[in-house]
């Protein structure tokens, strides 16, 4: 599936899994669970995660740990998607 669609079919998803002051660490398993059950996954960086770190940054964190590609960033939230 190209880029696009996936950012197509991307929009309309509500975020999932919510990542805080935690951290990316806090929420890796619930991300890998939820991409078991669907190919696509929007997490949602709030600030207290970010701190100084771009939501870029953290994102492609997320997408090493949990084995999945990441789609886009928009904003602080970003899609994953693994087949």
């Amino acid at each position: 599936m190209s880029r696009s669609d996936l950012r197509a079919r991307a929009h309309d998803l509500d975020v999932t899994v919510w990542v805080g002051k935690n951290g990316v660490e806090a929420v890796v398993e619930e991300a890998d669970r939820q991409l078991d059950d669907d190919d696509l996954v929007k997490v949602k960086f709030l600030r207290a995660a970010r701190g100084g770190t771009s939501t870029e940054e953290l994102a492609e964190q997320l997408a090493s740990q949990v084995d999945a590609e990441l789609v886009e960033t928009r904003g602080n939230t970003a899609v994953f998607y693994r087949e």
